[in-house]
């Protein structure tokens, strides 16, 4: 089974080097000295990596053949694709591989349907699964632990706990309201506003954390 990796970004210095958008969780497995990696476009390839460094936060590569900033540049864009067998696992059972987690549905903890996973993006920040709802719209759901509780591959689906607001944007609207329902109660007390003339009176008790 092939999948995307990286994708090849501009030119780093004189000497071929180039930047690299990292798509896998394991680079430096997939994106080691000496790996023979697929292209899209196929005629940029087959490109073997021969060194890699990380430069401010950034993967670096070269590979074998390119040899200045011209040939680097010409390599813009391009997907790298690893070949990788299907019945792999990550070594860390709580980390999955992109085509593991692709069409699995996702519904909520009481089995509610939200839709299925289409797609998964790769941020510096964080991973996010594009899912697509049953009326044909999408919704980005964080792939992090307090949003998605538990991947059940036997199952086939991703249960999620959506904070207001993620899944239906008329709950952030409720939720917003009745937070600033609490702050004005917080505020005024329940005898009603505060009398700002007087300075030595120390109000109503607030309600929750200093």
């Amino acid at each position: 089974m092939q999948l995307v990796v990286a994708r090849i970004g501009r030119a780093h210095g004189i000497k071929g080097e180039v930047t690299v958008e990292v798509r896998t969780d394991e680079p430096e497995l997939r994106l080691g000295p000496g790996a023979v990696l697929a292209t899209d476009p196929a005629a940029t390839g087959p490109l073997t990596i021969e060194t890699g460094r990380v430069h401010s936060g950034r993967l670096l590569l070269r590979f074998e053949g390119v040899r200045d900033r011209t040939g680097a540049e010409a390599l813009r864009n391009t997907l790298l694709i690893a070949e990788v067998d299907p019945a792999e696992l990550p070594e860390d059972p709580e980390e999955f591989y992109d085509h593991q987690l692709m069409d699995l549905d996702v519904v909520l903890a009481d089995g509610t349907e939200i839709g299925r996973i289409t797609e998964i993006t790769h941020l510096p920040s964080q991973d996010l699964f594009i899912v697509e709802r049953p009326d044909g719209s999408e919704v980005m759901i964080p792939f992090v632990e307090e949003i998605v509780t538990e991947i059940d591959l036997e199952e086939q689906r991703a249960v999620i706990s959506p904070p207001p607001g993620l899944i239906d944007e008329s709950e952030a609207v409720v939720a917003s309201s009745r937070d600033e329902a609490d702050s004005a109660d917080t505020a005024d007390g329940p005898g009603g506003p505060a009398d700002a003339g007087e300075a030595g009176s120390a109000g109503p008790e607030p309600k929750g954390d200093a």
